[in-house]
């Protein structure tokens, strides 16, 4: 199994797959290997992608939202859902008001927040979402959702981690950009759905690469029998994967998916 995080992993900065990553996927797929997205992005903004991969042909799956859902890239059925309590939604917008910090989740394909934010105008580049603000957090999210993400300038949001991280102890937190602080149910990371995936696949850990280059993939670049890092990995994560390929922009996928899987 090759487990590949999209946004600064195997996408261009222009949100793109280039021309080499893409011919040598289809060729690993052709040798059997299940290619799988992982992402923090939401199902629907990691879809299109899984088809031009030609996921939905090879009976492969995408991990979204950092792990909360696993669902086949070929009929959309979820395999696993694990979302955040109402309290535990409540508990972190309570926080972001502290914090001052923005605060947004997901709800009927929408981003939800209270402000707006250049960040937020980011997540909404990237996701191809709809941004809807509200007058009142609490009144617009009355369901359990799969994740919030608390969004301000990287450097006060770095700050924010461990506090955050001890203010909530049965909440999983990760960074997934520099000005991306993300906040799933407690267990839920990349690595434990690939597990789940595995799993269910009947593929031993030792045989899944895995590649990315946040805080949020670091889970999954432990867990994989090879943990690769792009070049423009976050650089105080640099030792903490097997090895480093080239960025996102200079084919970093397409090096490992030639080097382990077609060599």
């Amino acid at each position: 199994m090759l487990v590949l995080d999209m946004d600064d992993t195997l996408l261009t900065d222009d949100h793109k797959i280039s021309e080499l990553n893409k011919k040598v996927i289809l060729e690993a797929q052709a040798k059997g290997v299940y290619v799988v997205l992982a992402s923090g992005r939401p199902t629907s903004a990691m879809t299109a992608y899984a088809k031009e991969l030609e996921l939905d042909l090879n009976n492969s799956y995408i991990i979204s939202f950092n792990g909360a859902i696993i669902s086949s890239a070929k009929d959309d059925t979820v395999l696993f859902e694990q979302k955040l309590t109402l309290e535990q939604i409540r508990d972190l917008y309570d926080y972001s008001v502290k914090t001052k910090t923005h605060i947004i989740t997901y709800v009927d394909g929408e981003i939800i927040s209270e402000t707006d934010s250049e960040y937020i105008e980011i997540e909404k580049e990237i996701t191809g979402l709809p941004h809807n603000k509200v007058s009142s957090f609490r009144d617009a999210v009355t369901e359990p959702t799969v994740k919030c993400i608390l969004l301000a300038e990287p450097s006060y949001l770095k700050e924010l981690e461990s506090d955050l991280k001890q203010a909530m102890p049965y909440l999983s937190i990760a960074m997934s950009k520099p000005f991306f602080l993300e906040a799933a149910q407690n267990g839920i990371d990349k690595a434990a759905s690939i597990k789940i995936l595995a799993e269910k696949l009947n593929i031993h850990q030792s045989e899944i690469i895995a590649v990315g280059n946040a805080g949020n993939d670091l889970t999954m670049i432990e867990y994989a029998g090879l943990g690769v890092w792009v070049d423009n990995v976050t650089p105080e994560l640099r030792d903490r994967a097997d090895i480093i390929v080239a960025s996102n922009n200079d084919d970093g996928v397409a090096e490992v998916v030639q080097r382990y899987i077609l060599n």
